[in-house]
């Protein structure tokens, strides 16, 4: 009797079949760039730098681990860690001023060079609009080019909360929201960059992925790009090819 053997579709499939050379070829020509934010355009991961200034850094640091080493669910770990850092509009705001969050170099210059180009540049994030905006607003990037989690407060400024309903609350939600510009703006190639594993899994729908390890590197995520980069320094180079 012939036995058929059944090989569960893997989301990866798609994505591993992208060469090199055809990763770079459609950065070339994308029509936007949708950029993760935390340890990608800025060093830090802005949920991270908020627990260490509520005083409960330790804690947080290691959830936020594995939720970009995609052992946990990014909502669980999202859920979880604000249940422990429980900040008030008050923190969030001191942070912003007394520890803006600092950009990794390279990209403030690869990003003028898209806009240049006419390529639409898009902030997609796992972190807080609020941190998130203030990012966008340093490198000239349309605030509703900006896709992120929002914090709630109580009339008196305290914690009440995440809005669950936004996209970028949920494992997948990068893809989500990428699918959301396609349709649209009706972009046809879209590129993903990105250092964890929310990132590398919004491609499909997104064109390409190119993984970054310039402030760390994930391993899963390094093995699995077909065009890992640890500068935007490489990126840049490859745009001077247009």
């Amino acid at each position: 009797m012939l036995k058929l053997l059944f090989v569960p579709y893997r989301r990866c499939t798609r994505r591993m079949m992208t060469t090199l050379s055809q990763t770079k070829e459609l950065f070339r020509r994308a029509e936007a760039v949708c950029f993760d934010v935390d340890s990608t355009v800025i060093k830090e991961e802005g949920i991270d730098e908020l627990a260490k200034f509520c005083g409960v850094g330790d804690a947080v640091t290691e959830m936020t681990r594995k939720a970009m080493g995609g052992s946990m669910t990014f909502k669980k770990a999202l859920t979880e860690r604000l249940s422990i850092i429980r900040c008030s509009r008050e923190q969030v705001n001191k942070l912003i001023t007394d520890h803006p969050p600092q950009l990794t170099p390279g990209v403030r210059e690869l990003v003028d060079r898209l806009h240049e180009l006419n390529i639409k540049v898009f902030l997609i994030s796992g972190g807080f609009r609020c941190i998130v905006e203030h990012v966008a607003t340093q490198l000239s990037i349309p605030l509703n080019h900006v896709y992120a989690n929002r914090l709630k407060f109580y009339f008196n400024g305290e914690y009440a909360g995440f809005d669950e309903s936004q996209p970028t609350a949920e494992s997948g939600g990068k893809g989500k929201v990428i699918s959301m510009l396609k349709e649209q703006y009706g972009y046809e190639t879209v590129v993903m960059i990105g250092d964890g594993a929310t990132d590398l899994e919004a491609c499909p729908p997104a064109s390409a992925f190119i993984g970054f390890g310039g402030n760390v590197v994930r391993p899963q995520v390094k093995e699995r790009s077909s065009w890992y980069v640890t500068s935007f320094g490489e990126l840049l180079k490859e745009l001077e090819k247009i």
